[in-house]
């Protein structure tokens, strides 16, 4: 068993059968989801790359309808394919000039045929690993696991993975029952962009894996691209805060009457104590905000004027 398989749960059918019906049930509806031709599924996610999905469909839908094949593309002048591209507003238009490319290496080399696994399909211009797998997957049904930002954050909240991406491979392959790469890689897409999102929506959305994961049970959401937000209580912010909220009731405080105002645990030769409080009103001094003096031999803090 490998590394990754010994965080999974045991019960690994129940777990691939709730995601599948739960994406089978009711899933966003995208026009590339409704075919398998390799060409429309390749400009599909070519065009997605650093491109929201919603914005990708009257594109997508534009460049079809131009050039409805491989061989029409390759066909095309390639001036007339990154005019589109700029049209449409895709941005980076060095895609469109790969995609052309890439048409062009499937008529040539292939014989207008596409090839059907992820290391043939890196082979095309432009094509990196995840998109060839993409490709594979959704078109041949023979790819591997996906693993983006949207399945490592749901790998990690769910199983608690580690976040290291050799281990988040492992995760998700082991996870992929065998021979269902189409369903299953749309299935953790589609959990990871509208239930586990960076603000999650568990309940909302139904998330079929509420019972199984370790975030759900524990209310602990963050993840690799969710940075733990630090407990206001007891925090500088929150300390600073109650240095202005006294400030502002009095003229002045001495430094040793300031104290207790902010801590109530504040003694001054302690952890919480003069230093301390010094400290934080240095912070507050370079902010603007405070102002310090000396009078009998006290440091004394008011509010900058």
């Amino acid at each position: 068993m490998s590394e990754a398989a010994v965080n999974l749960p045991a019960d690994r059918d129940s777990i691939q059968r709730a995601l599948i019906e739960w994406y089978e049930a009711d899933h966003r509806e995208y026009p590339w989801r409704e075919t398998d031709d390799p060409y429309a599924i390749l400009v599909s996610e070519v065009m997605s790359q650093q491109t929201q999905l919603d914005r990708v469909v009257d594109a997508w839908a534009d460049f079809l309808d131009r050039w409805p094949t491989a061989a029409d593309l390759a066909a095309a002048d390639r001036a007339d394919v990154v005019a589109f591209w700029s049209g449409h507003s895709l941005g980076y238009n060095n895609r469109a000039k790969y995609l052309h490319e890439a048409a062009s290496q499937v008529v040539e080399d292939y014989n207008g045929e596409f090839p059907d696994t992820p290391d043939e399909l890196s082979e095309l211009m432009g094509v990196g690993p995840y998109t060839a797998n993409a490709v594979a997957s959704f078109a041949f049904n023979n790819g591997d696991a996906v693993v983006d930002t949207n399945v490592k954050r749901v790998l990690y909240r769910a199983f608690s993975i580690p976040d290291d991406d050799a281990v988040f491979e492992d995760a998700a392959s082991t996870l992929m029952p065998g021979g269902e790469s189409r369903v299953w890689n749309n299935a953790i897409m589609e959990l990871g962009g509208v239930a586990c999102e960076k603000t999650p929506r568990c309940d909302e959305a139904g998330c079929p894996w509420r019972e199984w994961c370790d975030a759900y049970a524990s209310g602990d959401f963050t993840a690799p691209d969710v940075p733990t937000q630090p407990s206001f209580e007891g925090s500088r912010r929150q300390m600073r805060g109650r240095v202005i909220a006294a400030l502002k009731e009095h003229d002045d405080l001495a430094i040793d009457d300031l104290g207790p105002k902010v801590r109530v645990d504040y003694a001054p030769e302690g952890e919480y104590g003069r230093e301390w409080l010094r400290d934080l009103l240095e912070d507050l001094t370079d902010d603007g905000l405070v102002e310090t003096s000396q009078k009998s031999g006290e440091t004394v803090a008011r509010l900058r004027r």
